[in-house]
């Protein structure tokens, strides 16, 4: 290395010298696959940098480390999953730490140069120069991880649902399309009846539900196919594995169910009993086999399932994803904001360049888009909202708008206990008139002209 590039790398290693330290006793960790490389301040040990192994005594080995050089808050990035054993490990000795994202570590000025990424990690913590990224606590992290593997099966039985469609088209057995759903009462009991050497199509119709729309002799035309062997196999392998993961998903159903009765109750459903649902609020087929909506209910204060759009699936997901607790974010402009849904416009010279929101990855605001979605053919005062947002920007800038409106309307409820209350579509519609009158109204007296209503005669 040249002498220029030498006091360059000084240079930006020296340029905190003139700020005064706020964490005294803090320690950066960089966080891999098979080892852990850990940072204390200089004074504190004649190494103040070693290297850890990822297995288990090798971290409490660490924490025992930590401890003896006084370190009290430990920093680290968010790498992969490969944080979380050591994370815990750390939380349970009674220290602070910190999960910090990698994007804002390296957009930090006077980036490291020939310093290791655990110093540089213990140098801008020391400052205070790092946010701590958002994690719930540890009930609703076991939560969280109780949805997302039941999420994952549930994704799984959809693909050997896929498998079985795909095998009984190639037979040219056309069931898919005279039913909604071959997952359902009427299509398992056919594809049963079909594995167990039933071929005839009258008699397979006969196992219709009374509340399909089709009629017997369409479902037993419908299943008229060419039953090759090959073909069969697939769709008994398909249908076999659908079993499986249905089990699966009722063990974390069980799971789940228990570890709800863990939560602390803020209200009491028998003696504040949950409204009726709301009309037209059908229950997700893949919602759980227990009463979630109480459940809910009684473990947050108030019903998300109130507000239209939410259905007791989103509103699990919201909780699980976000907790309980909102006053980690002040007002409800900083949620919105952590869920990538608030506007982040690119401005340069006092003009926008560009226009958009943040590319933030959470499973809370995607949950809220596809309630947002579901609310085009509502007849109610968010529906009017998204229809009149979607005619003016487009479906995907309507949808963002409205994960945004509901993610405040979350906020409120779960922050302050408030109640949401429909007013109806007939209510904004009157509303949004009165506001574009006195748009027009302001319009007119800036033009010195006067807005004169006309009677319309049939």
């Amino acid at each position: 290395m040249s002498n220029r590039k030498k006091s360059r790398s000084k240079g930006k290693a020296d340029s905190f010298s003139g700020l005064a330290p706020l964490n005294l006793n803090a320690a950066g960790i960089d966080v891999g696959n098979a080892e852990h490389w850990v940072a204390v301040p200089a004074d504190r040990d004649q190494k103040p940098v070693h290297k850890f192994e990822s297995f288990t005594a090798d971290l409490h080995r660490m924490a025992d480390w930590l401890q003896a050089c006084r370190i009290d808050t430990v920093v680290m990035e968010s790498t992969g999953v490969y944080w979380i054993p050591l994370y815990q490990v750390l939380e349970a000795r009674g220290m602070e730490v910190k999960l910090v994202n990698a994007r804002h570590v390296k957009c930090l000025p006077g980036r490291k140069s020939d310093i290791l990424d655990c110093q540089w990690l213990q140098k801008l913590h020391s400052f205070g120069l790092l946010n701590n990224s958002f994690r719930p606590a540890d009930e609703v992290c076991v939560l969280r991880s109780y949805l997302r593997q039941r999420e994952s099966m549930v994704s799984a039985a959809s693909t050997c649902i896929q498998h079985m469609q795909k095998a009984m088209t190639e037979m040219n057995v056309q069931l898919a399309n005279v039913i909604s759903d071959i997952s359902g009462l009427t299509g398992l009991s056919i594809i049963r009846s079909i594995l167990g050497g039933e071929r005839n199509p009258q008699t397979l119709a006969e196992l219709r539900d009374r509340r399909i729309k089709a009629s017997k002799q369409e479902i037993a035309k419908s299943l008229e196919g060419n039953w090759r062997d090959e073909l069969l196999f697939v769709l008994r392998q398909s249908m076999d594995l659908y079993e499986v993961y249905q089990n699966k998903i009722s063990d974390c159903d069980r799971k789940i169910e228990a570890h709800l009765q863990e939560f602390d109750s803020k209200v009491d459903p028998i003696r504040q009993p949950l409204a009726a649902p709301k009309r037209g609020k059908k229950a997700h087929s893949n919602a759980p086999g227990f009463d979630l909506r109480t459940e809910l209910y009684r473990i947050s204060g108030t019903d998300l399932t109130r507000i239209d759009g939410i259905d007791v699936s989103s509103a699990q997901t919201v909780i699980s994803e976000i907790g309980l607790d909102m006053s980690r974010w002040p007002t409800e402009k900083n949620f919105s904001s952590w869920l990538g849904l608030s506007p982040d416009h690119r401005i340069t010279g006092g003009k926008i360049v560009k226009r958009g929101t943040q590319p933030v990855v959470n499973r809370a605001a995607d949950a809220l888009r596809l309630s947002a979605l579901s609310l085009q053919n509502s007849q109610s005062s968010l529906g009017a909202n998204y229809r009149r947002l979607r005619a003016r920007l487009g479906a995907p800038k309507a949808i963002t708008a409205m994960a945004h409106k509901l993610a405040r309307l979350v906020y409120r409820m779960l922050r302050y206990g408030q109640q949401y209350v429909d007013k109806g579509m007939q209510h904004y519609e009157e509303r949004f008139r009165r506001q574009r009158m006195r748009w027009l109204e302001k319009q007119a007296k800036d033009l010195n002209l006067q807005l004169v209503p006309v009677r319309l005669t049939s």
